[in-house]
């Protein structure tokens, strides 16, 4: 028996470390071949070196050189940025009332709540059109703000409940007895134990709303508004054959950097975040 556990041992454990490098291979080796690619100009492009034979950096020159990419960036920093703030305010209030107040329907509303977000957004995208167009929007960062809630409110205020039902009720009670109202609740004693949960949904909010791209392409319109999704599908030759890869990769590189600065450093509250919300889901 004995025997039998130390083979299973040996046998298993180079496979889990083989698994783990596929899996590891499977998902870096896209984005190493994106800077692979950004750092080759002409025929380089087309070969199949793993490492630049002469590195370059004329592609991210001509990126921000071509066309106005960095105000691209910037406006993707307001939308997301705006909208993870909003999204965070409206779903931590919205999550005190569901999770904390007792009220008929408030099931229901959560339910609702959470169905919302399982529409494809090309359903909603002819009454959103109108919507942006009747508020006079169109072709502003205010629509895709606007649009980019649609998405990102519904999971956020699920997921804050969540967390919100687990806090224990004693805290609740001694802030009532010694006279707080209901926001100075939310905001002194439960927000700074929400430290976890508003770091998951916050950042998972704004990488969707950064990588969003059928909203932001039909509510823009020049290339002042677009986002950096938009302005890297837009990238283009005088032909078809003639497409810049090295120039879409460059630009690829760019825009995703800043998404993996933001989990190295919130990946130990995302990691409790998670681990939390698997717990007391």
């Amino acid at each position: 028996m004995a025997m039998s556990k130390t083979l299973k041992r040996r046998v298993g454990q180079p496979l889990f470390y083989l698994l783990v490098a596929v899996i590891i291979v499977y998902t870096v080796f896209p984005f190493y071949w994106a800077v692979v690619s950004s750092l080759k100009t002409g025929q380089q492009l087309f070969g199949t070196d793993l490492l630049p034979p002469t590195p370059t950096l004329d592609n991210y020159v001509g990126v921000f050189r071509e066309q106005p990419f960095l105000t691209n960036i910037v406006n993707s920093l307001i939308v997301a940025g705006s909208t993870v703030l909003i999204c965070l305010v409206l779903s931590v209030s919205a999550a005190y009332a569901l999770g904390r107040v007792r009220f008929r329907g408030r099931s229901t509303i959560l339910m609702l709540t959470l169905g919302v977000s399982m529409f494809p957004q090309v359903a909603v995208l002819t009454g959103l059109f109108e919507l942006v167009r009747w508020l006079g929007i169109y072709n502003q960062l205010g629509s895709l703000i606007l649009s980019y809630m649609i998405f990102t409110l519904p999971f956020s205020v699920w997921v804050l409940t969540t967390f919100m039902r687990e806090l224990p009720r004693e805290l609740e009670e001694a802030a009532i007895v010694d006279g707080a109202r209901p926001w100075q609740i939310l905001v002194r004693v439960f927000l700074p134990l929400l430290g976890p949960a508003l770091a998951t949904t916050g950042l998972l909010a704004f990488i969707a709303a950064w990588n969003e791209f059928l909203f932001a392409l039909t509510f823009t319109l020049t290339n002042e508004v677009r986002t950096v999704p938009v302005a890297i599908a837009l990238i283009s030759g005088a032909t078809q054959f003639d497409i810049p890869w090295g120039l879409i990769m460059a630009a690829s590189v760019v825009v995703t950097v800043p998404l993996i600065v933001l989990v190295m450093i919130f990946q130990r509250r995302i990691v409790s975040g998670l681990t939390a919300g698997a717990v007391k889901g």
